[in-house]
């Protein structure tokens, strides 16, 4: 295959003359893919905790307690970087394609290398087989990182579900079967394998494009540099991310610790739902539009607006309704997280806008500056969690609210110097939804005693339709809050459509 014919799988110009419809489409895609994929991973919990111990299941989380860490480094940024840049070509993205071949084979050598290490530290010898075999996964997933870059470059939302949705059915398919014929714990590691290489055919069938060699001087060093801030970013948020478990099991034991990872865990579980397809479709998208401010800004604010319209009214109804919520899914002895949890939503309220000046600078290539907010955002929580430790986990939680709030500002300051955006423009996409949200907490409070059924789920079904009920006619009633309406149900009038003919410059 010649270059130029190559170079077609690069070209995303005519993604501009449907941008909106392409962002709604594939955003509603990738939230559909998520709630299958949760079905699909809480089906298989089911099945595989009645064919395996929970033995086997603490095997396996031995080994990718460490695993995890060090995937980290297997893509180093680059899908990224791929994703982001205005124009590229077959040559750099060949070279980047290597590079993560030989990112992923140093992976998969170090976590090797590390399987007695592991067996040695936990005193299970079992653990060095588990660490070889999975280590042998990391191969196939470089083969499908540069492939699955281009997909999302090309906004193809709906072939990366599919192909997100067979690996994994795969992967549960093959650890069923094995389990059932009593492989054990074994099939928690052919699961892993047999998704990662399904996983690499599809996307290789769905992806037309293949590599060449290398090619020094192809004009990667500055997706090189990208790639690395984005991962320095990664390693730093998650080291920052896990000291408060660590801190709290230190300090305060393992019930503490407990009552908290269960409340954080929680809580966030329907907010990564919302927020995690939202912005791997606006990603994309503010790349294609990095040249253009005007757009660029549009896009920026719907987007924000749409989060903060669907995530802000979830963490509220989760916050009020906490004890309900925790009884249903966690159990009568898990009552005592319900404070924490509540205090946590505090956090979760702004926290997925809040994460969207990552969006800013990733799309702008500006990956520099993302790193260096996040050494100041993580040494801010780090402070906080210092300050708060000494009130146990209820203090920790509270300490990590407060530290978002006083970074706001702060942070989308610097984030949007040198920037189309200005403070102005966050401000215009999040304060409706912010106010509504807070007159629906007040109102569900209030009218909270007055719902009080027999049944858990009775009763959170009808605080959620109360919920429902108040949060849209708040809306009609704040000022801007009907033309709001009008907009998003433009946005859903969108799924309806076969053809693809709207104006991006409506965005």
């Amino acid at each position: 295959m010649t270059e130029s014919v190559q170079n077609n799988f690069f070209d995303t110009e005519y993604l501009k003359t449907d941008l909106k419809g392409r962002s709604v489409r594939g955003g509603a895609v990738t939230v559909a893919t998520q709630g299958v994929r949760f079905l699909l991973q809480m089906g298989s919990t089911i099945v595989l905790a009645r064919l395996l111990t929970p033995q086997d299941f603490g095997l396996i989380a031995m080994v990718t307690a460490v695993t995890g860490f060090v995937m980290m480094f297997k893509d180093m940024g680059l899908s990224m970087a791929t994703v982001q840049k205005a124009e590229i070509n077959h040559a750099q993205i060949s070279t980047l394609f290597w590079i993560n071949i030989g990112l992923s084979l140093c992976v998969m050598v170090v976590i090797a290398a590390l399987a007695p290490v592991i067996a040695w530290f936990y005193g299970e010898p079992r653990l060095t087989g588990i660490t070889l075999a999975l280590a042998a996964a990391f191969i196939f997933g470089g083969l499908a990182i540069q492939h699955q870059a281009l997909l999302r470059r090309q906004m193809r939302f709906g072939t990366l579900a599919v192909i997100g949705i067979i690996s994994m059915l795969a992967g549960i398919v093959a650890a069923i079967i094995s389990a059932w014929y009593g492989a054990g714990y074994w099939a928690l590691v052919i699961m892993q394998l047999a998704g990662a290489i399904a996983g690499a055919i599809a996307v290789w069938v769905a992806c037309g494009w293949r590599p060449s060699l290398p090619v020094r001087r192809s004009g990667v060093r500055e997706m090189l540099a990208f790639g690395g801030n984005l991962t320095g970013f990664n390693v730093v948020n998650y080291f920052a991310r896990n000291l408060d478990n660590i801190l709290i099991g230190r300090v305060w034991g393992p019930v503490s610790l407990g009552f908290y990872a269960k409340a954080y865990g929680l809580l966030m579980l329907p907010i990564r739902q919302l927020r995690a397809p939202i912005n791997s479709v606006a990603l994309p998208g503010l790349s294609r539009m990095q040249s253009e401010p005007v757009k660029f800004k549009k896009y920026y604010v719907t987007v924000v607006t749409v989060l903060a319209f669907t995530s802000m009214p979830l963490t509220v109804f989760l916050a009020v309704f906490s004890e309900d919520v925790i009884k249903l899914v966690l159990g009568q002895q898990w009552l005592q997280a319900a404070g924490i949890f509540q205090i946590l939503s505090i956090a979760a309220f702004i926290q997925p806008v809040f994460t969207t000046r990552g969006l800013v600078l990733l799309s702008l290539g500006q990956s520099k500056r993302y790193l260096k907010t996040g050494i100041i955002q993580s040494s801010a929580f780090i402070i906080a969690l210092i300050f708060g430790l000494p009130w146990g986990a209820k203090g920790v939680a509270t300490s990590y609210a407060i530290s978002n709030y006083v970074m706001l500002i702060p942070m989308f300051l610097y984030c949007f110097k040198y920037t189309p955006l200005g403070l102005e423009d966050f401000a215009k996409a999040v304060w409706r939804p912010a106010v509504v949200s807070i007159g629906l907490a007040i109102g569900l409070s209030a009218m909270k005693e007055v719902i009080n059924y027999s049944g858990i789920a009775v009763n959170l079904a009808a605080g959620l339709s109360l919920a429902l009920l108040i949060y849209f006619v708040l809306w009609l009633i704040i000022p801007g809050g009907k033309s709001i309406l009008r907009e998003l149900l433009g946005h859903f009038s969108l799924l309806l459509k076969k053809k693809q003919g709207i104006s991006s410059t409506n965005f």
